[in-house]
Formats: C-alpha cells, sequence, structure tokens
C-alpha cells in the first residue's frame, strides 16, 4: 500500500518506516524540518515538509502523496520533561490532536483514503475500576484541572477518528515508549533517562499508579498490524506487564546505571507542579491488550519491561 505517515521523524515514526518498507509498503514521511528529510530518506520514505496546522499546507502535500492509509504520529513531546510545566510543554501536542487531527482526516477524505490510523495514549484511562482497563474502557471523564486539556484533546482525536464513516478509523492507545530513539533509552540525550540517572524523577507519594510500558519496536509492529488488518476502533498496545510505578521505576533506574529514584511527598508535588502529576504517578491505570492479540494478531517481542529494560535500551 502506499503510507501517508505525518510524524515519521518522530519516535515511533522512525521504527515505523523500515518496518513498512521491509514489508513491501511504499511510505511518504512528513518532518517538519528540512534537516531531518535526509534521515527519512535514509529509511526507505519519501520526505515531504509540512506544517500540521495549516490546512492548505497539508491537503496540498496529501493530494500530492495520494496514499491509501495516513498514520497520524504527530506530538511536539520533544523537550526537557518538567513536570513544573508540564500544561505548557502539552500545549503544542494538543493543537496537533485537535486542530492537526481535523486537517488530516479532512485531507484525507478528499483523496479517498480507507484507513486512518492515529496515536492515542493509555495515561489517561478513566481512574474507576480495577488496576489495568481493556478497550472498552474511557478516558477519564473529571480529569485533574491541569490535565483537562490534555484529556480532552485525546478525547477529540479518538471520537474524531473512530466516528468516520467513508474509511477506517482506528486509534492505539499505546503504553509509554521505551527504546532507541525516545526519552528512555542509552542514549546519551535520551532527556528522561538523564533526569532518571540524576535521581530527578522521583516516586511520588506510594507510586501505586499502574502504568503499562511498551518497547518502541513493539509499538511499531503494533501499528504495522493495525495498518494492515485493523478493524475501525480502539486497540491497546502494550506489553503484558502492567505495574505500579514503584515497581518499574526502580528497575529503569539501576538499567540505566543510575540510584534508586528518591520519594517525594504527593502534598509537596501537587503544591509545586499540580495535580497531575500527582495523579499519574498514584492513581493510572493499566491496559490489557487482549482484542489487540486477537484481531491483529500480534505480540510484543519484549513481554515485559523486566527484560525489555536490560535487553532493549541501546
Amino acid at each position: 500500500m502506499r503510507i501517508f505517515i505525518a510524524g515519521a521523524s518522530g519516535a515511533i515514526g522512525r521504527h515505523l518506516v523500515p518496518q513498512l518498507v521491509a514489508r513491501g509498503h511504499e511510505v511518504v514521511g512528513t518532518t517538519r524540518s528540512a534537516a531531518k528529510t535526509g534521515a527519512l530518506r535514509a529509511l526507505g520514505a519519501e520526505p515531504v515538509i509540512v506544517d500540521a496546522l495549516d490546512p492548505d499546507s497539508v491537503a496540498d502535500v496529501v493530494a500530492r502523496a495520494e496514499p491509501e492509509v495516513i498514520v497520524h504520529q504527530l506530538t511536539a513531546l520533544s523537550g526537557p520533561a518538567d513536570f513544573r510545566h508540564a500544561k505548557k510543554m502539552a500545549a503544542a501536542t494538543n493543537r496537533l490532536r485537535t486542530v492537526g487531527t481535523d486537517h488530516l482526516l479532512a485531507a484525507a477524505r478528499a483523496v479517498g483514503v480507507r484507513r486512518f490510523v492515529a496515536q492515542s495514549n493509555a495515561l489517561w484511562m478513566e481512574r474507576a475500576g480495577g488496576p489495568v482497563a481493556d478497550e472498552d474502557g474511557r478516558l477519564e471523564p473529571n480529569p485533574p484541572k491541569d490535565m483537562e486539556e490534555s484529556v480532552a484533546a485525546l478525547r477529540h482525536l479518538e471520537e474524531t477518528v473512530t466516528s468516520i464513516s467513508w474509511a477506517d478509523g482506528i486509534a492505539i492507545r499505546y503504553g509509554a515508549f521505551y527504546g532507541a530513539g525516545t526519552d528512555i533509552s542509552a542514549a546519551p540525550d535520551a532527556v528522561m533517562a538523564g533526569l532518571i540517572r540524576k535521581r530527578r524523577f522521583p516516586i511520588i507519594g506510594d507510586g501505586g499508579g499502574v502504568w503499562s510500558l511498551i518497547h518502541i519496536t513493539d509499538a511499531a509492529s503494533a501499528t504495522v498490524a493495525a495498518i494492515e488488518r485493523g478493524k475501525p476502533g480502539i486497540y491497546h498496545v502494550a506489553d503484558d506487564d502492567p505495574a505500579p510505578v514503584r515497581d518499574w521505576l526502580p528497575d529503569l533506574a539501576r538499567a540505566l546505571g543510575g540510584g534508586p529514584p528518591r520519594r517525594v511527598p504527593a502534598w509537596l508535588v501537587r503544591l509545586v507542579a499540580g495535580k497531575g502529576p500527582v495523579n499519574l504517578m498514584t492513581q493510572a491505570r493499566g491496559i490489557a491488550t487482549g482484542k489487540t492479540k486477537r484481531e491483529l494478531d500480534w505480540t510484543p517481542s519484549y513481554p515485559s519491561w523486566r527484560t525489555g529494560f536490560t535487553e532493549g535500551m541501546s
């Protein structure tokens, strides 16, 4: 198939492009930066530069590409992680998940795209219920005030994409990424890994929030499966070992060569950084992937972060 990847130079795009090319697909990949076109070409994609928030620019590059499938992997989550400015950091991504999604969908419909796959995430599953949510679960309806816009943007993306009638609309809720090209890797410039090594990414409160994690190559392989044989709706993509932050973060710190993470009282983080980070660290729920395995015939090569952290960080 001819596949258009919006955000092909991002963390998952850099793994998704070569996997698709290896399976015989033609890939057109977007980037905002002319400096990244060479890297995309080296991966096997036809690079195009586009401003995803400019509807005319999006319409033009999609019309010229004439894709059968569009994959929406646009975010703006690069740069230093700073809980004190989490809302500001997320603002650009919120726009890409709302305005950017709308522009891509309009362009897709105009050229007759038959499948549209978009990136969501699993960190804001509804807090009511057990430690793990399946694909029927909804996003948290009452998030902390400092996270309302981010959760609303995710909800807009999921509802808009999965409700289209003219193509197969698929939203993928990914677990937290780790591995080469992500912020949690062995690379010296990996931002989150650097904070963890320096013991500047603490366990907040009891650290009881359950996170699902996923190695980036597994996230890409699941996305390939969704592109090739997914049905309209929502898929969960994570490993088989959802766990509280207090369990996986010390293991990650050790794997990265850092000391044990510090512990910080929830009340202090709430005062300094807001309620959002506290909620993520103490109340998050993991995700189940039964539907994804069953319908897409997919299994992760790293079924647990316990092996992924030691074997898959480079």
